[in-house]
């Protein structure tokens, strides 16, 4: 018996998510992560421009990427413990454990605006859901991604003002402090933000989950010629992306509050959009895009590395570039750093079968009580 050939869109999904994700998170990096979410920034005018691309194409977005390839994952698992006779529950469990661990120490020691353990916590809601049909996982994510565009607005606008002598001590720890003195302030910052995030983001991500779980239950994800994926394209992409751009513009020159509302409703919008192209473009690859799809498929180890690399590119006990470039440059810096971890996941998978992170999610994942 022939085997299936291996869906390609699950690789492809997962390397747009990673170049999309970090020209958002470097604006976090390397400038300050304390404003206002109804002041997006921009001292100068390419600045500003820089910010609109991000908040309009990115924000959100790829998160929304992410978040409905870890309900792939979880379908994967499935999958994968059924074919080898595997408890599915205690490898669940663990992997969670896993992610919780991982992302604790991200959000501690490199980027507080981590998203594993926002997937650990709202990731085990999803264990209760796996059994559902696909009808109903459908319903319950659309309705959770409807929930976060309803609350999240007026939670983000509501925050409060940081106090200038707070924003002050971030720029004097991450320009002139040593590494100690950042992991204090970001564990400080992770604490703080956490709870809300798991309101705010937490919401749709378990939304995308259901999305994704149904993806894989349906056969759609190992088709990226289903007739719902073209209809996402025809139907999402446009839309959404021109709803995400011009609810950015009057966030970033207008009345920001009905610019971020716009923002955040538009997203889930652009990402379906997203999808549907994603589908359309994960064709047999070339040599070169074949390699990166390989190295792509360590997309834990590369998102982990880009916040490594990136926080110690921009903090001051490396090379002390925090506020001290421009925001394209940054995005720049950004992808720069995280082609270079693909070309460096390549050589490591030359000889290894996994990405580190990767390798150590795994060894948790599988281990048995009392191993």
């Amino acid at each position: 018996m022939t085997a299936s050939p291996r869906a390609l869109m699950p690789d492809y999904l997962r390397l747009f998510a990673l170049f999309g994700i970090v020209v958002v998170n470097v604006q976090y990096i390397a400038f300050s992560a304390l404003g206002s979410f109804a002041d997006p920034g921009g001292e100068t005018a390419p600045d500003a421009i820089t910010l609109w691309l991000v908040n309009g194409l990115a924000l959100l977005k790829t998160y929304g990427l992410f978040s409905f390839m870890f309900g792939v994952g979880l379908g994967f698992l499935m999958r994968s413990a059924a074919r080898r006779g595997l408890p599915f529950g205690l490898l669940y469990r663990n992997r969670m454990i896993g992610l919780l661990i991982l992302g604790g120490a991200h959000g501690c020691l490199f980027f507080p605006g981590d998203i594993l353990t926002i997937y650990a916590v709202t990731g085990s809601i999803l264990y209760l859901f796996r059994d559902w049909p696909v009808r109903r996982l459908v319903r319950v994510g659309a309705a959770l991604l409807v929930a976060q565009a309803l609350i999240a607005p007026p939670l983000l606008l509501a925050a409060p003002e940081t106090p200038p002598d707070i924003v002050a001590m971030e720029r004097a720890i991450l320009t002139e402090g040593g590494f100690l003195e950042a992991v204090l302030f970001r564990s400080i910052g992770f604490a703080f933000i956490m709870p809300s995030f798991l309101i705010i983001q937490g919401i749709s991500a378990l939304g995308w989950f259901c999305l994704g779980l149904a993806a894989v239950k349906c056969g759609m994800i190992d088709d990226a010629l289903h007739p719902l994926w073209r209809r996402a394209r025809h139907w999402c992409l446009g839309p959404g992306v021109l709803l995400g751009l011009a609810g950015a513009a009057i966030w970033q020159w207008g009345p920001p509050v009905p610019g971020g509302v716009l923002t955040v409703v538009a997203a889930p919008v652009a990402t379906l959009g997203y999808l549907g192209l994603i589908a359309a473009v994960s064709r047999p690859p070339g040599p070169i895009m074949a390699q990166a799809l390989a190295a792509g498929g360590s997309s834990l180890s590369i998102y982990l590395g880009q916040s490594i690399i990136l926080s110690t590119i921009f903090s001051g006990y490396g090379l002390g570039l925090w506020s001290a470039v421009d925001r394209l440059t940054a995005v720049f810096i950004a992808l720069a750093v995280t082609v270079g971890l693909i070309g460096s996941l390549l050589m490591w998978r030359a000889y290894f079968a996994v990405g580190p992170f990767e390798w150590l999610l795994r060894r948790i994942t599988y281990a048995r009580p009392g191993t």
